[in-house]
């Protein structure tokens, strides 16, 4: 039986009398160092001990512990040694086991590690700890384990920077992540998702946690940010904004378009667009023009004409001479007339000339057939000159005189007497507005007694036997007296407009609008417009053309109101968006349409060409069916001329006939007025009528007078009996009127300021911005949205902002006060993806 020793007994031995201690029995020895702990079987007492676990390295993060654990068999003892020195018996853990497969002893031991105690030898030298285990045989030691304090610091030492780079540009990013232990592992996110290089080879990591964009793509737009962490913590860096932009590129040309002159010389034009590609992201825009023209000589028309007569043949057998005529004096080319008329003539020989072959029966049947031709040719220039003085006295009305009815574009004094006078055909017309009186009684158009006739005197004179005028001359309105509190002002004295044409208001930064009724004209103030601090009296006024003369060169037309705005010279922060009627057809590729701008010394500039505007200027426009949108940073008078490039440009007109309201008598008033389709003149016709007490006959009709080189003509004819019936007894007829439907007035207020003037609340707007001026890489920012409004075209002008939604937004609200939906827009906003898209259940209180 083994010799067991005390357990309280000391021992202070050697390792070979320790060794030989063990040997004989199991010994429990307290001390600084060790105490035996176990006796081995016999069989076995000639192994060394070898660890099944040995201690690994540990980071201790923040104040936590860790834990190092030591298994080995066949083992009497096993303590742990830190940095040198032994660890008491005590922070030991020790368990033992029995392995099943080969009866050999195990011992495990544990031991915690505290922060405080790898801190006391901090600067010195690494904190390490070692497992030693004794056999009978001998001491085996593990490897060593190193504890260290785990920490990252939370600045990088080199960030990221934001690049703006071209399309297809290599883009270098560098990141050099905080200090740390364990080292920072890194990763790169774009708009907070994680870059895998493994899934898109676009994208390369460095050794050194730089980032590589290997050929940058529009779609590479985006806010770049490395991410570093360790066991510790996870650090971010500061967002590198990438902005992948792309310069403009010209299409090729067009061909080149047929020659605006039909005969003779002309000129012809090619365009090209800067939509290869189209510039984004602040790109540069396309340099040199995008129109080019050409002289051009287009081959007139040969109309054909007749050589001279040949000789007159001799007298045939059948008493007859003839001779011939050719078309070829010149002939007839491109396109040009035949020659009218016979190429042959015939005609009977006399008695001497004709061969004598039959008796006097037959030389008297000859006298009578030349008789009878005598008298039908005496008889036909009767008929003849009776049908032309019939023409001359009695249809002068419906035929000879029927174009004093185009003097509503061209006026005079005195119709010309002569045909010869063709070359008033070629003079431009004015569309101005005018009226046409008819004065007659109603007649059926069968009836040709109801003919009127006209002299050759002035259009003002009237006819001889006074029963039925016509005249041609302006209604003129009484001046209206204006805003006496703005009459005082110096800017005002020269706008001579009454109040119905003219609203004004009183703004600061949070803007407004100002409408006239009943014109289309309106002048948007966008909030920040007006610079904080800073409160203006704003006004809106359109002006009668005849007061204020545009002078117009060659073919040029005006398309729209002259529209003013002020005062001049006050500073604005952004852009406000004047909106007025147009009458083109709004194709720019009739027109070159030009925008005016009269300045402080009253001459008229051209400031804008529309389709070739530039963002660096002051001005813009958008060009929509009916209506143009004017952005300008300056106030000012403005009008918008039109010069016609080929015959198929059109300008609308606007025909409109009033009657009387009353009639006594069974004679009957018509007024006719052709004027440029817009609100603003038919505004003042309308006006004009009510001082008349005139009232519409039938519904507006709209007509488009190309540009033909050909003046137009109205004829008014007697009207259907299905549309008037006489009513003798009461005294008076009735027409087939319009109701007031036609004269709806507009009923809104001339000027609102503040949020009352938008229909997107005022905060509201402000999130809209923010959410999506930024760009996104997906496209779900302000480009998106100008898409689903339609407004694509415009992207550069939107790009050119520091706030292209605002923008935006402002075009939107100039386009929809009457009829905009907010909740069309919310869904808008919902397509692209955006909290805003509740933007219609903001309620008041939170706005």
């Amino acid at each position: 039986m083994p010799l067991r020793v005390g357990p309280f007994v000391r021992c202070r031995l050697g390792a070979t009398l320790l060794a030989l201690w063990l040997v004989f029995a199991g010994f429990t020895c307290t001390g600084s160092e060790h105490a035996a702990t176990a006796t081995l079987p016999a069989s076995f007492s000639d192994l060394l001990p070898h660890f099944l676990v040995e201690p690994e390295d540990e980071f201790i993060v923040k104040n936590k512990p860790v834990t190092l654990s030591c298994r080995s068999t066949p083992a009497t003892q096993i303590y742990f040694k830190c940095n040198g020195e032994w660890v008491h018996q005590d922070d030991h853990l020790i368990e033992r086991t029995i392995d099943p497969a080969t009866a050999l002893p195990v011992m495990q031991v544990t031991i915690d590690i505290t922060r405080q105690q790898v801190e006391k030898i901090f600067g010195l030298d690494e904190y390490w700890c070692q497992c030693v285990a004794w056999s009978t045989t001998g001491t085996q030691k593990s490897q060593k384990a190193y504890i260290r304090i785990a920490y990252l610091r939370k600045n990088f030492e080199e960030e990221p920077q934001g690049k703006e780079v071209a399309l297809d540009q290599e883009v270098l990013l560098r990141c050099h992540p905080p200090e740390g232990v364990p080292q920072a592992e890194v990763e790169w996110q774009r708009n907070e998702d994680v870059i895998d290089p493994a899934s898109d080879p676009n994208f390369f990591i460095t050794a050194d946690h730089n980032l590589v964009i290997k050929k940058a793509r529009l779609a590479d737009t985006g806010n770049y940010t490395c991410v570093a962490k360790n066991i510790v913590a996870r650090r971010k860096s500061t967002s590198a904004t990438v902005l992948v932009y792309v310069n403009g590129g010209w299409s090729t040309w067009t061909t080149w378009s047929s020659c605006s002159a039909v005969c003779g010389r002309g000129w012809q034009k090619r365009s090209r667009s800067c939509t290869n590609p189209t510039p984004l992201n602040g790109g540069t825009s396309c340099e040199g023009q995008s129109v080019q023209k050409s002289a051009c000589v287009a081959t007139c028309p040969v109309d054909g004409g007749w050589s001279e007569w040949s000789k007159w043949s001799a007298c045939g057998a059948d008493c007859s001479t003839w001779r011939s005529r050719e078309c070829t004096q010149p002939s007839p080319g491109t396109g040009g007339k035949d020659c009218q008329g016979l190429d042959l003539q015939s005609l009977n020989c006399t008695s001497e000339q004709c061969p004598q072959t039959v008796g006097g029966a037959e030389d008297v049947a000859l006298y009578v057939g030349m008789v009878a031709v005598a008298l039908c040719l005496t008889l036909l220039l009767i008929v003849v000159v009776l049908v032309y003085r019939r023409k001359k006295e009695g249809l002068d009305a419906d035929v000879t005189d029927s174009s004093i009815l185009t003097t509503g574009f061209q006026p005079m004094g005195i119709k010309p007497s002569k045909p010869e006078n063709s070359h008033l055909l070629t003079i431009q017309p004015d569309l101005t507005t005018t009226t046409t009186s008819y004065q007659g009684t109603l007649r059926s158009r069968h009836d040709t007694t109801g003919k009127f006739s006209m002299t050759n005197g002035p259009l003002l004179d009237p006819l001889p036997n006074g029963s039925h005028t016509m005249h041609n001359g302006k209604l003129n309105s009484d001046p209206a007296e204006f805003v006496s509190r703005l009459s005082t002002q110096s800017y005002f004295k020269t706008l001579p407009r009454d109040v119905a044409n003219t609203s004004y208001g009183t703004f600061n930064f949070l803007g407004g609008r100002l409408t006239i009724p009943n014109t289309g004209i309106s002048l948007l103030i966008p909030p920040e417009a007006i610079p904080r601090g800073k409160i203006y009296e704003i006004y809106l006024t359109v002006q009668r053309k005849e007061d204020l003369r545009l002078p117009l060169a060659g073919c040029q037309t005006l398309l729209s109101p002259v529209v003013s705005c002020g005062p001049p010279g006050v500073v604005l922060s952004r852009p406000v968006i004047l909106s007025m009627d147009h009458c083109s057809d709004a194709c720019l590729d009739n027109w070159a349409v030009r925008l005016k701008k009269q300045n402080y010394e009253g001459t008229w500039e051209d400031v804008l060409l529309m389709g070739e505007e530039l963002v660096s200027e002051p001005y813009y426009c958008q060009l929509e069916a009916e209506t143009c949108r004017l952005f300008s940073e300056q106030l000012g008078t403005f009008a918008l001329v039109g010069e016609s490039l080929h015959m198929g440009a059109a300008k609308r007109l606007r025909l409109v006939l009033f009657s009387d309201a009353y009639c006594s008598t069974l004679e009957y008033n018509i007024r006719v007025y052709c004027m440029d389709d817009t609100q603003d003149v038919f505004k003042e016709v309308m006006q004009m009528e009510r001082q008349l007490g005139g009232r519409l006959i039938d519904e507006p009709h709209v007509l488009l007078f190309k540009d033909s080189y050909h003046n137009l003509r109205l004829s008014i004819h007697d009207m259907p009996q299905a549309h008037w019936r006489s009513k003798l007894l009461a005294g008076y007829q009735d027409t087939r009127a319009v109701d007031s439907e036609f004269l709806l007035m507009d009923s809104n207020a001339t000027a609102l300021a503040g949020p009352s003037a938008f229909q997107i609340p005022y905060l509201i707007r402000q999130k809209i911005c923010g959410s999506l001026d930024a760009p996104c890489p997906n496209g779900a920012d302000w480009r998106m949205l100008a898409q689903r409004l339609k407004l694509e075209r415009h992207m550069i002008f939107f790009a050119s902002k520091a706030s292209p939604t605002s923008v935006i937004l402002d075009l939107w609200e100039a386009q929809h006060f009457h009829s905009g939906n907010i909740n069309q827009l919310a869904t808008v906003m919902a397509d692209i993806g955006k909290q805003e898209a509740m933007i219609f259940l903001v309620s008041d209180g939170e706005c």
